[in-house]
């Protein structure tokens, strides 16, 4: 209603053409410019009294419309995908890159034990939404980890060559950018019918 007004409205006018109390439009107004949808200015007055404020949205795109990321995503990895035989090594490369970006890196002089190195990643993969589980005698450090959840599945079904070596590749940057003992070998994707497995292995041997 703002949008189509042609000029700054005040509060009974907006309840008014709502049709709703003022205090309800005065409560959503105020909302919106919480948001940063809709801008709260005062009027010059033009005799006695308090200025009224009027209010109007805020210039530029509506951001309360419909987003296509995932349409974007794909055109992407499309074009990625196109580009042959070298697009799993670039895929690995950035989510390496994303990796070494996404963890807190290691205090300095502070050699990352491999249990601490695990924890730290599984962390990592928690907070981006893949559900990680470990399984693992006590004292022990696991060598897999069990992916219980992919937070790009259409994608990684339908380009599973770029997606997944992404996700190789960021385990293998947060492992490296805490100068861990272990790293991420390789990422079995759907080993089990909902589960993917990331297979750890001393850094040494990778």
């Amino acid at each position: 209603m703002l949008r189509a007004a042609g000029g700054p409205l005040g509060v009974s006018e907006v309840a008014e053409r709502v049709g709703v109390h003022a205090n309800t439009a005065r409560f959503h107004l105020d909302s919106l410019v919480t948001r940063g949808a809709v801008e709260r200015t005062l009027e010059a007055s033009s005799g006695p009294g308090r200025p009224r404020a009027v209010y109007a949205p805020r210039p530029g795109m509506d951001r309360g419309g419909r987003r296509e990321y995932r349409l974007l995503a794909r055109m992407l990895l499309s074009r990625l995908a196109s580009t042959g035989s070298g697009a799993e090594t670039a895929a690995v490369e950035a989510g390496r890159a994303w990796g070494q970006h996404l963890i807190e890196s290691a205090p300095p002089f502070h050699a990352v034990t491999d249990r601490e190195a695990v924890d730290r990643l599984v962390g990592l993969l928690v907070d981006l939404g893949f559900e990680p589980v470990t399984t693992e005698e006590p004292g022990d450090v696991p060598d897999l980890i069990r992916l219980r959840h992919c937070p790009f599945l259409e994608l990684a079904e339908e380009y599973r060559q770029i997606v997944c070596p992404l996700h190789l590749g960021m385990m293998k940057g947060a492992l490296a950018e805490l100068r861990a003992p272990v790293d991420a070998g390789r990422l079995e994707p759907f080993a089990e019918p909902d589960v993917c497995h990331a297979h750890l292995v001393p850094r040494r041997a990778a």
